[in-house]
Formats: structure tokens, C-alpha cells, sequence
């Protein structure tokens, strides 16, 4: 008897699991039979590097792996404090995240740091100087369980673009936080070729957002306009720089079209929103065992994008809506690609 109660406790017993069995392979295959879980690490608010977060997320669904369904999302923002990036991919190992997303270099060289003991892979994205920072070889090769995309600006072009509409300006100004090494290495790019273009480049660097204030109201008084950059610290405080652009009745060029939106005249640069999504593709090989990060060379988007904002130019009558004639109608931006 015991025996029969014993060997029926044995078949109910297999019977759930087989029944749960069942249900777990439904469920894994409805999910694509993995789960995943990915700590996004964001430098500061703002609408490009959100743009990176947006297309990274989409660059992921596109290749199957969907927050809310098969993946996990935790995301912070450092608020451009350096110390605060250091903490979130700290937090984000101890969690055991299956992939850290950094968005930006002070993000991504933390993360680098915080993962190189672990098997935890670092992609980042929206980093202008990955060998400056560390992060790759001269010949674009990983130095390590990190990959990612570079957002390198078009200097030459923006230059040739800043000439034509300005065909008589000396003096480019921009201000640069000396901390972040994408700016460092962009004004490098900016010094060697600026004579090219028969200009001269007029730098201010800054610490902290405090800055920019006191640096852009003695800049508009140097030079004949102002580049932007994608500097974090700098593009939280673009309001500030245009306030007294404006008042100066002096063009600021910008390096994607979020700064365009916001209010600088032109530029010719990136689109994040794609270069997040480049971003999110590489991940979900790495994610799905395609691919690893450490055999992965950076990417980079091959063409650069041109923006023209008409009423930003109106405002500072700036009449150079003939260069732009073959533009195109974006909400209030005139957009040429």
C-alpha cells in the first residue's frame, strides 16, 4: 500500500513538472528563450544622448529582444557628474546585468573600469574619441569586453559649412568642458583644420556647468561665431550660450539637429537616434551569442546629416536662407540630408 502511495506521489508529482516544464518552454520560446537584463548608464539629460537611448532601444527591437517582454531595463542618469557615473556601473555590476550600455565617455570609460574583472559586456555609444578614451586601439580594435559607436563629428564638413554661410568670419569660437576627452580631441580636430578653411579657432574650457555663463559672455565678444560641440556639460547649458549669442547678434553652430531644434542656426553632424540604433544591433549580437564585444571594432555612422533652423537665423538677422534652398520642411527646422 505504502509502495502504491508512494509511486502515485511519484506520477503527480512528474505530471506538475512535466505541466510546468511545458508552460517554462512556451514561455522561453514566446521570449525568444532568453531573458535579459541591461543597465543603461546616461552622462546627462539631454536630447541627443536621449536620442541614443531611444534608438539603442529600438536598435534591440528590431533584432528581437524587447523591454517589457524579453528584457529588463535599469537606466540612470549621471547628471554630468563623473563621480555619479562611477557609482551607477559600480551599482549595475553588483547587480550582475547581463550588458551595460554607456551613453557618452565619462559613462563608458566607468563602466569599462567597473567591468574589467567580470565577464559583464560594455557597449557604449555617443563617444567621439574611443582611443583617447581608452576604450580601443589605434586600428579601431577593443582593448577589452567592450564595443560600441563613435559619434566623431565631421569637422572638415562643418567647417566648409560654417564658411559658406559666413564668407568673411575669422574667429570660430568654442567652449569645451577640459574634463570630458571628446571634447579634447574635437578641438584638435577643429585646430588642425581650421587654416584649411582660413579660420582660427578661439577655445575657452570650463569645469562645470557654472561655467558657462561667465565663459559665453566673453566669448561672443572674440569671435565672429560659435561651434558647438558634443559636449555634455556644455549642451545642458545651450540656452545659456544662445541667450547671449543672440544678444551679440552672432550665429552658434550646432553638431546635430536637437542643437538646431534648440536654437543654433545650423550644422552638419549626427543623427543619434540612428547611431543609437547601430548601437542597440551590435548589442543584441553580443546579447544572443553571436558575437563577442571583445572581438568587435567600434562603428561609426558613415554620413553626416545637415540641418538649417530658419528662425533661428531670422533672429539674429542672419539672411542666408539662399544656401539652404534645397532644404527640406522639419516642424520648424529646415532640414537638407
Amino acid at each position: 500500500m505504502k509502495k502504491r502511495i508512494v509511486a502515485g506521489i511519484l506520477v503527480a508529482m512528474m505530471a506538475i513538472a512535466a505541466v510546468g516544464c511545458g508552460k517554462e518552454t512556451a514561455k522561453d520560446a514566446a521570449k525568444g528563450g532568453a531573458e535579459y537584463t541591461i543597465g543603461i548608464a546616461q552622462f546627462a539629460e539631454h536630447g541627443s544622448l536621449d536620442n541614443c537611448r531611444e534608438g539603442f532601444l529600438e536598435g534591440l527591437k528590431e533584432e528581437g529582444i524587447v523591454e517589457g517582454e524579453n528584457l529588463e531595463v535599469l537606466y540612470d542618469n549621471a547628471q554630468t557628474d563623473t563621480g555619479t557615473a562611477s557609482t551607477i556601473a559600480d551599482n549595475y555590476v553588483s547587480k550582475k546585468v547581463d550588458m551595460i550600455c554607456a551613453i557618452a565617455t565619462p559613462c563608458a570609460m566607468s563602466a569599462y573600469n567597473a567591468t574589467m574583472n567580470t565577464d559583464i559586456p560594455v557597449v557604449y555609444t555617443a563617444i567621439s574619441d574611443p582611443v583617447g578614451a581608452q576604450l580601443a586601439s589605434k586600428d579601431g580594435k577593443s582593448v577589452g569586453n567592450v564595443t560600441g559607436t563613435s559619434d566623431a563629428l565631421p569637422v572638415k564638413e562643418q567647417l566648409a559649412m560654417i564658411r559658406n554661410v559666413l564668407p568673411d568670419a575669422k574667429k570660430v569660437g568654442i567652449i569645451y568642458t577640459t574634463s570630458e576627452a571628446n571634447s579634447v580631441s574635437t578641438i584638435a580636430e577643429y585646430k588642425k583644420y581650421a587654416k584649411d578653411y582660413d579660420f582660427e579657432i578661439v577655445e575657452t574650457g570650463i569645469n562645470t556647468v557654472g561655467d558657462v555663463d561667465m565663459a559665453a559672455a566673453d566669448m561672443v565678444t572674440k569671435v565672429d561665431c560659435i561651434t558647438n560641440l558634443t559636449d555634455n556639460t556644455v549642451v545642458s547649458a545651450l540656452q545659456t550660450v544662445l541667450d547671449h549669442a543672440n544678444e551679440a547678434k552672432i550665429p552658434v553652430f550646432g553638431s546635430e539637429v536637437e542643437q538646431v531644434k534648440a536654437g543654433c542656426v545650423a550644422a552638419v553632424g549626427i543623427d543619434y537616434f540612428a547611431l543609437g540604433k547601430q548601437t542597440g544591433k551590435m548589442a543584441a549580437k553580443i546579447l544572443k551569442g553571436e558575437a563577442k564585444a571583445s572581438d568587435m571594432p567600434f562603428e561609426v555612422i558613415s554620413e553626416p546629416s545637415s540641418y538649417f533652423n530658419s528662425e533661428a537665423a531670422a533672429k539674429i538677422s542672419l539672411d542666408v536662407a539662399d544656401k539652404f534652398a534645397d532644404a527640406e520642411t522639419y516642424d520648424k527646422i529646415e532640414v537638407s540630408k
